[in-house]
């Protein structure tokens, strides 16, 4: 089950990112974390972003209401998004 948990003014969402992939989407859970496919490559933060606005897209809300909080330079990330509780992301994922 993902690990997401409330914290200010939203929740936080662990993810495990595979950068440079053949094609991108969510690829389910993997030790609590979501796993997030996206075909950029890990440079300069392209791969950041590219999973700000995957997460978001599945959540329904703006890219600009999710965003890295530890992690930056790693394939495991701690994401936190605005505006919703963490059940609320539990059952957008679902």
């Amino acid at each position: 089950m993902l690990d997401v948990r409330d914290a200010e003014g939203g929740a936080t969402l662990p993810v495990r990112v595979l950068p440079r992939a053949s094609r991108e989407g969510l690829g389910g859970e993997r030790e609590g974390a979501l796993v997030v496919r996206v075909s950029a490559p890990p440079v300069e933060g392209a791969a950041n972003e590219a999973v700000t606005r995957l997460v978001a897209r599945a959540l329904g809300v703006a890219a600009t209401a999710v965003e890295v909080r530890r992690g930056a330079t790693g394939r495991d990330k701690l994401l936190h998004v605005r505006g919703l509780s963490a059940s609320d992301v539990r059952a957008r994922l679902s």
